[in-house]
C-alpha cells in the first residue's frame, strides 16, 4: 500500500471536515448524570450519523444514550481478518468556552507568533512544536474559545478513513468497527458503553496529540466528592458557636500538599487536583480529582485526603467532613494483553510508513480506551495533531492530521496479514 498520492485528497477532506465539526457546540457538563450530558453532542452524532448514511457502505446507528457505531464491512478478500476497532469521542472540555468556536487556518505558517483575539498569543518559544509546521497548515480558534481538535480532529481522522476505503476498493481491509462516544471529557464516556455491540478484540483510540505519538500508559484516575458540614448562625452572636462549612472545604484544599498539584508536576509524578468548591456556611462541596500511574499511590492520596478531614474536623469541634471516592478509569498498560509487543511494532511501522517518527509516550491523563482495555479490547492511544487541548491556545498541525489518517490506513493494511 502507497499512500504518498494521496495526500493532498487527505488534506483537503481533513480540512474540510474538522472546520465543519468544530463549529458544533459540544460541551459536555460534568453536572448532569443524562447521557449524553449536553444536546450539542446528540446534534453532532446525528450529523455523522446523516454523513454516513450519505458515504453509503457503512451500517451506522445511533442508540439512546449517542453512543453512534459505524461498520465498515471487510472486503471480499478479507471476510476472515478480526475486526479492528477506532474510537474518538464527541465531546470537548468545560475547562475553556467552547461555543461559537471559529476556527482559523493558518496556511504556509511563517514561523512566528501567531496573534489571536483578547490578547491570546501562540508563542513559538512557549510551543515549539510549531516550528515544526514552518510553511504549512496550522489551524487555531480566534482566541475567545478553545480549538475542539480535542477530539474532533481523531471524529474527522476517522472519518475520512472511512471515505478512503469507501471511494478506493482497490485497498482491501478487513471489518472496521467504529465508535464515537459521549462525555469522555466528564470520565464517563464508557459508563453505558454496549460491550456486546463490540466484536473487535484490538482497538485504537484517536484522541492523543504529539505527532507520531503512540501512548499505551495512562493514569490511574479517582474522584473525590467532599461535603463539608457547618452550623449556622448569625454572624453577630457567632463567637464560639459558627462552623463554617466554606472554611472548612477552603482549609482542606489548603493542605493538600502544594508539591503534589497539576501545576508543579510533570513525567510520572501524579497529583492531587482541586476543581471546583462551592457552597455556605451550612454546607459545602469540594471535587478533588486524584491522578497517578500507580494504583497505590492513588489510594495513598485518597487515604490522605480521609486523613485530613479528620483532622479538620478535630480543629473545628462541631464540624463534619464526608469523602466519597469514585474510580474513574484504570491505566492501561495493565490491560494489554500478550500480543501487545507486536502490535506495538505494528504501530511503530505504521507511523514511520506515513512519514513519521513513532514516540512511544505516557498519558497524563485517560482515554475511553483505557476503560475499553479494562473491558477486555486493548485499546492504545494514537496521535491526532492537536496541541495545547483544554486551552484558548490550542491548536491543530493539518500534515500531522493526515500523518494520523495515514497511519491508520497503514495499520489497517498490515492487520489483515498479522
Amino acid at each position: 500500500m502507497d499512500l504518498t498520492p494521496f495526500q493532498s485528497w487527505f488534506r483537503e477532506r481533513l480540512l474540510d471536515r474538522f472546520i465543519r465539526y468544530v463549529r458544533f457546540d459540544t460541551v459536555s457538563d460534568r453536572h448532569n448524570p443524562v447521557y449524553p450530558s449536553t444536546p450539542g453532542q446528540r446534534v453532532f452524532a446525528t450529523a455523522l450519523r446523516e454523513e454516513c448514511e450519505a458515504l453509503g457502505g457503512i451500517d451506522v446507528t445511533l442508540d439512546e444514550h449517542c453512543y453512534l457505531f459505524a461498520v465498515l464491512p471487510a472486503s471480499a478478500d478479507s471476510r476472515s481478518v478480526p475486526p479492528l476497532g477506532l474510537i474518538a469521542h464527541l465531546d470537548t472540555s468545560s475547562d475553556a468556552p467552547g461555543k461559537n468556536v471559529s476556527p482559523q487556518v493558518h496556511e504556509r505558517y511563517t514561523g512566528g507568533k501567531i496573534a489571536l483575539n483578547n490578547g491570546v498569543v501562540l508563542d513559538p518559544a512557549e510551543f515549539p512544536d510549531l516550528q515544526r509546521y514552518i510553511g504549512q497548515t496550522v489551524i487555531t480558534s480566534d482566541g475567545t474559545t478553545l480549538l475542539g481538535a480535542d477530539d474532533k480532529a481523531g471524529v474527522a481522522e476517522i472519518m475520512t478513513v472511512l471515505e478512503f476505503f469507501l471511494c478506493h476498493p482497490e485497498f482491501s481491509h478487513g471489518r472496521i468497527e467504529v465508535v464515537f462516544t459521549p462525555d469522555e471529557e466528564t470520565g464517563r464516556g464508557m459508563n453505558r458503553f454496549p460491550r456486546e455491540k463490540f466484536t473487535a478484540d484490538f482497538c485504537l483510540t484517536l484522541d492523543g496529540s504529539g505527532d507520531g505519538d503512540i501512548e499505551a500508559e495512562c493514569f490511574t484516575a479517582y474522584e473525590l466528592s467532599v461535603t463539608a458540614a457547618g452550623r449556622a448562625i448569625h454572624l453577630g452572636e457567632a463567637r464560639g458557636k459558627l462552623v463554617n462549612a466554606v472554611e472548612l472545604a477552603a482549609a482542606l484544599v489548603t493542605l493538600l500538599p502544594k508539591e503534589e498539584s497539576p501545576q508543579t508536576t510533570d513525567g510520572r509524578d501524579g497529583y492531587y487536583a482541586p476543581i471546583e468548591i462551592k457552597g455556605d456556611i451550612e454546607q459545602a462541596s469540594l471535587d478533588i480529582l486524584i491522578r497517578d500511574f500507580s494504583e497505590r499511590e492513588c489510594r495513598r492520596r485518597i487515604t490522605a485526603v480521609r486523613e485530613t478531614a479528620r483532622t479538620l474536623e478535630k480543629l473545628y469541634p462541631g464540624a463534619a467532613l464526608t469523602v466519597t471516592s469514585r474510580r474513574q478509569y484504570g491505566n492501561m498498560k495493565s490491560f494489554l494483553g500478550k500480543n501487545w509487543r507486536k502490535r506495538l511494532a505494528l504501530l511503530r511501522r505504521a507511523v514511520r510508513n506515513a512519514g513519521g517518527e513513532p514516540v512511544e509516550t505516557s498519558i497524563r491523563g485517560g482515554t475511553d480506551g483505557a476503560r475499553l482495555s479494562e473491558m477486555g479490547v486493548p485499546t492504545p492511544n494514537l496521535f491526532t495533531g492537536g496541541y495545547n487541548y483544554h486551552s484558548r491556545r490550542e491548536w491543530a498541525a493539518l500534515p500531522a492530521m493526515v500523518r494520523a489518517v495515514m497511519t491508520v490506513l497503514y495499520v489497517a493494511d498490515e492487520w489483515r496479514r498479522i
